[in-house]
C-alpha cells in the first residue's frame, strides 16, 4: 500500500456509513501518450493564494461546479477523472458523451468523506466554497493527505484577490490545469481557436449601437452583469453596450427604476437551473411597468446557459451565441 493509501485508509476509518467501493482511474494510467512526460515535473501551480505541488499527472482528479469540469473536458482528461459534482445546467452536446463517462459524486458538493473515498490526487473547484467544512473540507488537510488541489482565481471570494475578467486570464486559468494535467498545447490550443472567433466577432461587431441589459436573476432587485466580469466581456467582444457598464464589479445588484430609465434594446437572460430564462421573461411580461421596456414589448430576448456568462472555457462560446441572437432580431 503506497504511503498516500495509506493515509487514506487512516482518515476513512474514522469516518461514518462511507461506501465501500471507490472510484478510481482507468487501469493504465499511461494510455494517452499526450499526457506530460516526468521530466515536466513536480508542477507548482498557485491558486487564491495557496500553491500546491503536482508530482505526476493526476489519474483519479475530482472537479466540482460546472466551470472546472468543463475546463477539463475541453483538455480531454475526462480518462482521468475520478468524480465530479455541481452543475448549473446542462454540459454542451460538444463534451456530454465524455461528461458522461464521469462518476458524478453528489448533485452540489460531496462531503469530504465522499471525497476521501474516491482516493483523489486533484481536487479542482471554480469556487472557494467547494472547500468549506460542510463539503470537500480545507486545502490544508487535503494536501496533508497528498490531494493537490486548485481554485479558479475568479472564485476566491475573501481569501485572495480576484484578477480582472479579461480573455487572458481566462486563457491562464485553463493553462494552470493543463499544466497539472501535462497537456500545455492543448491549452495553447484552445487559446488560439478562441482567439479566432474573437477576431471574427469583432469584425462583424453585430452588436454596434445596441443597448443591452444583461438580467441574471432577482425579483425584488435585478442581478445584471455589471463593468467588470464575464457579461461585459462578451458585450464588448460584439461591439454592444452594457446599460450597467459604468456598475463595479462583475455582477451587480440594480433597481428596476434604473432598469426602466436605462429602456434597453435587448435583454440577456442567463438560464440556469435555479434561475431560468422562461421564468425570468414571465416576470417581466407580467408586470405592469417591466412589460412596457422596449426589448419586453418587441420580444428582444437573448437567451444563454449561466455557464456561457461566467469566466470560463465557454464565455467565447457565450459571446458567439448571443451574437448570433442579436443577428437574427434583425436590429439594424
Amino acid at each position: 500500500m503506497t504511503f498516500r493509501r495509506l493515509l487514506f485508509a487512516l482518515a476513512l476509518s474514522f469516518a461514518v456509513l462511507l461506501p465501500s467501493a471507490c472510484v478510481g482511474a482507468p487501469e493504465d494510467a499511461d494510455a494517452d501518450a499526450d499526457i506530460g512526460s516526468a521530466a515536466a515535473y513536480p508542477v507548482e501551480v498557485s491558486s487564491c493564494g495557496i500553491t500546491s505541488t503536482v508530482d505526476s499527472p493526476p489519474s483519479s482528479a475530482i472537479t466540482m461546479n460546472q466551470g472546472a469540469t468543463e475546463v477539463a473536458l475541453a483538455l480531454g482528461v475526462e480518462e482521468r477523472l475520478a468524480g465530479t459534482a455541481y452543475l448549473d445546467d446542462a454540459v454542451p452536446e460538444k463534451w456530454r458523451s465524455a461528461y458522461e463517462t464521469v462518476p458524478v459524486l453528489a448533485d452540489q458538493y460531496p462531503d469530504h468523506e465522499t471525497i476521501l473515498a474516491a482516493e483523489p490526487d486533484f481536487v479542482y473547484a471554480s469556487y472557494i466554497s467547494a472547500f468549506d467544512a460542510e463539503a470537500a473540507g480545507d486545502r490544508a488537510t487535503l494536501h496533508e493527505l497528498g490531494v493537490a488541489t486548485y481554485v479558479s482565481p475568479f472564485g476566491c471570494g475573501a481569501e485572495a484577490p480576484e484578477p480582472d475578467v479579461t480573455f487572458d486570464s481566462v486563457w491562464q486559468e485553463i493553462a494552470d490545469v493543463a499544466a497539472v494535467f501535462g497537456v500545455p498545447e492543448r491549452a495553447e490550443r484552445i487559446r488560439e481557436e478562441q482567439a479566432d472567433q474573437l477576431a471574427a466577432l469583432e469584425r462583424e461587431s453585430v452588436g454596434e449601437g445596441i443597448e443591452v441589459f444583461w438580467f441574471d436573476s432577482g425579483d425584488k432587485t435585478a442581478l445584471a452583469g455589471a463593468g467588470g466580469g464575464g457579461p461585459q466581456l462578451i458585450l464588448d467582444a460584439i461591439g454592444a453596450t452594457n446599460v450597467f457598464a459604468d456598475v463595479e464589479g462583475g455582477w451587480a445588484d440594480v433597481s428596476w427604476e434604473d432598469v426602466v430609465a436605462a429602456d434597453p434594446e435587448v435583454i440577456v437572460l442567463a438560464d440556469a437551473a435555479w434561475s431560468t430564462a422562461e421564468d425570468k421573461i414571465a416576470m417581466l411580461r407580467q408586470d405592469e411597468v417591466l412589460s412596457q421596456l422596449d426589448a419586453v414589448r418587441h420580444e428582444r430576448f437573448v437567451t444563454i446557459p449561466f455557464s456561457e456568462s461566467t469566466p470560463g472555457v465557454r464565455l467565447v462560446d457565450g459571446a458567439t451565441s448571443v451574437a448570433e441572437q442579436i443577428r437574427a432580431l434583425d436590429l439594424r
